[in-house]
């Protein structure tokens, strides 16, 4: 699972602790749980599963999709932990000015939805939270209603990081030293914790372990997951660029690992509990900014000593706590230097893990879902429910930019994707319209 799929399932697994809890997800769902029920739900059945609940919590793009979501008699919990609309300005970033401009508007147009109606909403750090309370603004939500009944907006906009688990990691059996070709059970690994995105950046990484290949020559660099478990999501033109880069440098094989497919989420602590450090490094634009980046909280649980780009939620944190260390932004010879410290000190680097672990204990996932719980327990519509109508046309049909647009992402996915994958989404889309 992804960062979006395991934020829900820990949600679910949470909640269900003192409520009926239903998982849905519109994709394919082979996962069972013991406390809540987890299920694929057909477009023609969510409005059934929504009347169900009392509160509803969404991410993603559905608001938009379903315009009868306005009108729910539920309690609506909006996670904004991840900013698509920037994010969507580093995936399609190659591709033509105009299917950009699909993009940016079919998260725009999302967004909208899930401002207008949502109760509460939750983001992932106190900078999120000044986007998010910003975004409100501007769409009329922070206004008389909801301004007298909070002032501070904490009751609107809570923050809800993503957490760790509160359950220790534990060893099943070995993932990398002494399994992986190459890499010896003495061997020093850096994780790269997860997929490879365009708005990473592990060329820089790739570089740094060329410098430091001599000097540390038991360094191992082990990229986590290079094919994304949703399949409809293409591989990355970054992930293309650094196994070209890590070739050309004769890197692969012997310094730079590849672990092709992602592995079960039950799995993913062999082989945090095998690596000696875990490395997070990105690029210093607006998407870096407001992220929050979930790779990091396994470094946590794990007790991996962290060296991170700055620009970052974390990078005050990591320095602040001593969890490991900062570097600048696509600077391979700093992030050399902070590597081979940590790799050949091995008291510091065992002073850092303990640091990693006593600031793990307060983000666990009971910790940090607290506020969520808090509306679960007394859920209530926002101060201002009611007061801003959904736009829609009379006759129901998409106006004609939504029109240009669903060419646009009808010829992005055929591209991306080819023809089966593109047709079952023209399918579901059709399923979707009917369901209105």
């Amino acid at each position: 699972m992804a960062g979006p799929a395991i934020r829900a399932w820990e949600i679910a697994t949470f909640l269900s602790g003192a409520h009926d809890v239903r998982l849905v997800t519109f994709g394919e769902c082979t996962r069972t749980a013991a406390t809540f029920e987890a299920a694929h739900v057909e477009i023609g059945d969510f409005r059934a599963a929504v009347d169900w609940a009392d509160v509803v919590v969404l991410q993603g793009y559905v608001a938009a999709t379903f315009p009868w979501l306005q009108q729910a008699d539920v309690v609506l919990v909006v996670d904004l932990y991840d900013p698509f609309h920037i994010e969507s300005l580093e995936v399609l970033r190659d591709r033509p000015l105009p299917e950009r401009d699909a993009s940016l508007a079919s998260a725009l147009r999302e967004l909208d939805a899930q401002v207008r109606r949502g109760d509460v909403f939750l983001c992932a750090s106190s900078r999120q939270r000044d986007l998010w309370i910003g975004h409100l603004a501007a769409a009329g939500r922070l206004n008389p209603l909801t301004y007298d009944a909070d002032p501070t907006l904490r009751e609107l906009v809570r923050v809800v990081p993503f957490g760790v688990a509160d359950d220790e990691p534990r060893r099943t059996g070995p993932a990398i030293k002494g399994v992986v070709p190459g890499i010896a059970e003495d061997d020093l690994v850096v994780l790269w914790g997860g997929g490879v995105y365009n708005w990473f950046d592990p060329l820089t990484l790739v570089r740094a372990v060329d410098q430091l290949k001599e000097r540390v020559p038991r360094l191992r660099l082990y990229f986590l997951g290079m094919r994304h478990p949703n399949p409809d999501v293409p591989e990355m033109r970054m992930a293309v660029r650094l196994r070209d880069l890590a070739d050309e440098l004769g890197l692969v094989g012997t310094h730079v690992f590849f672990n092709e497919d992602w592995v079960p989420y039950e799995r993913r602590a062999d082989y945090l509990l095998d690596a000696d450090l875990g490395v997070s490094c990105h690029f210093p634009h607006v998407e870096t900014e407001f992220s929050f980046r979930t790779r990091i909280l396994d470094y946590l649980w794990a007790g991996l000593p962290i060296v991170s780009t700055d620009g970052d939620a974390f990078a005050p944190l990591i320095r602040q706590e001593g969890l490991g260390r900062v570097v600048p932004a696509e600077d391979p010879t700093a992030l050399a230097a902070a590597l081979e410290e940590l790799l050949t000190d091995d008291a510091a680097r065992t002073a850092t893990a303990g640091d990693v672990r006593r600031v793990a204990r307060d983000m666990t996932w009971s910790h940090v879902l607290g506020p969520l719980a808090d509306v679960c327990a007394d859920p209530r519509r926002a101060a201002d429910a009611g007061r801003l109508a959904s736009v829609v046309t009379p006759d129901g049909s998409r106006p004609p930019r939504r029109r240009r647009d669903d060419v646009a992402a009808l010829l992005r996915h055929l591209r991306a994707s080819g023809v089966r994958h593109t047709a079952r989404k023209v399918r579901d889309r059709v399923r979707a319209v009917r369901a209105r």
